[in-house]
């Protein structure tokens, strides 16, 4: 397993080692302990255990996101099993340096790369493929009441996301999001 932080550092890119042959590949999608202990390395904090493991499935051109609970906090540990998506995260932390920058990363079944979205991030992703199955660990549950929503195209943010239709097919709970400037975010 190797970990790779990325422009925010709190948001690091995980690509497991991945053994194959003639008759397929193998790897270790999670091992707890060495994921603490590759997060130690980088010196960042331990993440709240893992309670909530959920898998979406949606079609080429479904943006989803970008979402967060205000209360509750999850941090994320996804990858894609079929498939590839734009995967995005926002740094919603208003003390942190990094605040309104966001990171973004192509994550698919052939690279086998995964990204963790620690708490205090807006997520979201865009499916590239035909379709995709997402999967993602969460430290805490899902709470409606506490789910929040940044528009995908704030212009505050400028994400580059790489649509092919403009705009992308969305929720429309993700049509409604709001500003970053009028979001609820942590402090």
């Amino acid at each position: 397993m190797k970990l790779i932080q990325t422009a925010i550092p709190d948001v690091v890119i995980i690509e497991p080692a991945v053994f194959g042959d003639d008759r397929g590949w193998f790897m270790e999608s999670f091992n707890e302990k060495r994921f603490h202990e590759e997060l130690q390395k980088l010196g960042l904090p331990m993440p709240a255990p893992f309670v909530q493991d959920n898998h979406s499935r949606s079609s080429k051109g479904i943006l989803r996101g970008l979402h967060y609970q205000i209360q509750q906090p999850q941090g994320k540990l996804v990858r894609v099993v079929y498939g590839s998506v734009f995967d995005v995260a926002v740094d919603i932390r208003k003390s942190s340096p990094t605040f309104g920058q966001w990171v973004g990363v192509e994550i698919s079944e052939n690279n086998h790369r995964q990204l963790w979205v620690p708490p205090g991030f807006a997520h979201g992703f865009l499916v590239t493929s035909e379709s995709a199955d997402f999967l993602y660990k969460a430290t805490d549950y899902y709470a409606p009441q506490y789910e929040r929503c940044v528009r995908w195209n704030d212009p505050s943010i400028g994400i580059q996301w790489p649509v092919q239709t403009d705009p992308p097919q969305l929720a429309a709970k993700d049509q409604q999001g709001c500003l970053l400037e009028n979001a609820e975010v942590f402090s």
